[in-house]
This record gives C-alpha cells, sequence and structure tokens, in this order.
C-alpha cells in the first residue's frame, strides 16, 4: 500500500471531533488515511464525509471537507 499525500488539515473542531482538510487529492468515504503532525500520528478510515454541511461520498482537489476523527489531531 503507497502513501500519497491528500490534503492538509486546517481546523480542528475539539467538541464534534471533526478536522478540516483542504484537499490536494480526491478522498473517498472508506479510504484510510494518516494524519501526521508534530504531535499526532493517527490513521484511520474516512467514515463520513461532508462539505458545506452536506454529506459527500467524494470530496475533490481545491475542496475543503469535514471528516470524523477518532482523537485529536493537531
Amino acid at each position: 500500500m503507497s502513501e500519497a499525500k491528500v490534503g492538509e488539515v486546517t481546523h480542528y473542531f475539539s467538541r464534534i471531533s471533526v478536522a478540516v482538510l483542504d484537499l490536494s487529492e480526491s478522498l473517498r468515504v472508506g479510504d484510510s488515511i494518516s494524519i501526521v503532525g508534530d504531535i499526532t500520528d493517527l490513521q484511520q478510515a474516512v467514515t463520513s464525509m461532508q462539505v458545506n454541511h452536506e454529506d459527500v461520498e467524494e470530496g475533490q482537489p481545491g475542496q475543503e471537507v469535514a471528516v470524523n476523527v477518532v482523537d485529536r489531531v493537531r
């Protein structure tokens, strides 16, 4: 399995455990992602995704998508 950068976390909402990703590649519900930062190393499947508060199955490059995350990201 190869790893490729699909985007960057721009915001994190701790009360609802959601990270906002600015996508540079497409991302689909069901894809596995790794979020890596200074003190973050998280692997999980994308279980839900939203664009402008609407559920979507896929996000495209240039979009900001909200993804539920299982742990805090920094």
